[in-house]
């Protein structure tokens, strides 16, 4: 009698253990279908945009893209107008004239879409990452939740500063110097417009990524998995991590280019330690104020 019951007892055991099983998976289903609408609406998000790129085409490629190629680009009359009151020659950058060919039949036209999709994502940006962050959210504690306020804000105003310092300053210096370097009179410099666009890319989106920088490192500062004395500490590893990224991003390997995308990307990290300090000072004050009321 006693082991009929215990079978009963152990076979009742099988049966919730299989139930649980069940429930866990279907809980992991639900959560795989809800990552997948998350991403449906980001992507329906970016080809919304890009379809009016598409509309506006011809505008995007020969007034914005292709605003560093002409030499009264903003840039370069800014730098001019600087140099002038700072009397400093230099920073009127050499004039220059520059073509671009297109050697594939099928060059512009796939080349449109690329442009097309890629002002696309960046104009929705704010809206993929929200819906990645509705994603995310759930998943944070109450702590961790009161900790990441405004994080969508902050991120999507540092992604367009990146996207604009890439497009404003480093594309310009990237073009002037190139249309006149040269190894003899005998080579003329004639880039091509898929070789354009995508150091245009990877300058303007590769950098509004690597901008996250100190947002990261201030919600990892405020869940308490990083400190100011850690950042400290690994200063110098930092640094060849950065020094990496910049040469992924960067196509070309002269260290021209890899100076100019390297010098601001470690000086957002220096200002991620100070930001991170701020905050963890923040945190050990109000842990000192809980300690004695």
């Amino acid at each position: 009698m006693a082991e009929a019951t215990s079978e009963r007892r152990s076979l009742i055991q099988r049966i919730r253990g299989k139930k649980g099983e069940e429930k866990a998976e279907m809980s992991f289903i639900d959560h795989l279908e809800e990552l997948r609408w998350h991403v449906i609406r980001a992507v329906l998000a970016v080809i919304i945009a890009s379809i009016f790129v598409f509309f506006k085409i011809e505008f995007v490629v020969d007034k914005i893209l292709m605003g560093p190629a002409h030499k009264d680009f903003i840039t370069y009359r800014w730098l001019c107008k600087l140099g002038e009151l700072l009397h400093v020659n230099a920073l009127c950058l050499s004039d220059f004239t520059i073509k671009f060919q297109s050697n594939a039949m099928t060059e512009q036209f796939l080349t449109t879409f690329t442009v097309g999709f890629t002002v696309g994502f960046i104009i929705a940006f704010p809206y993929v990452f929200w819906e990645i962050w509705k994603f995310i959210s759930p998943a944070l504690s109450d702590k961790e939740r009161k900790g990441t306020t405004g994080a969508i804000f902050w991120i999507s105003a540092l992604f367009f500063i990146g996207v604009a310092f890439g497009y404003l300053v480093l594309t310009p210096f990237m073009v002037n110097f190139y249309s006149n370097y040269s190894l003899g009179p005998l080579i003329e410099f004639k880039p091509t417009i898929s070789d354009y666009f995508e150091n245009l890319i990877y300058l303007t989106v590769g950098i509004g990524l690597l901008f996250q920088l100190p947002v990261v490192i201030m919600l990892l500062t405020k869940v308490g998995m990083l400190t100011p004395i850690t950042l400290r500490r690994i200063r110098k590893y930092a640094f060849v991590v950065i020094l990496i990224l910049a040469a992924i991003i960067t196509p070309s390997t002269d260290p021209f280019s890899l100076a100019l995308v390297t010098i601001p990307l470690y000086g957002l990290y220096e200002l991620s330690i100070a930001m991170s300090m701020r905050i963890y000072k923040r945190q050990i004050k109000q842990e000192d104020i809980e300690e004695w009321s």
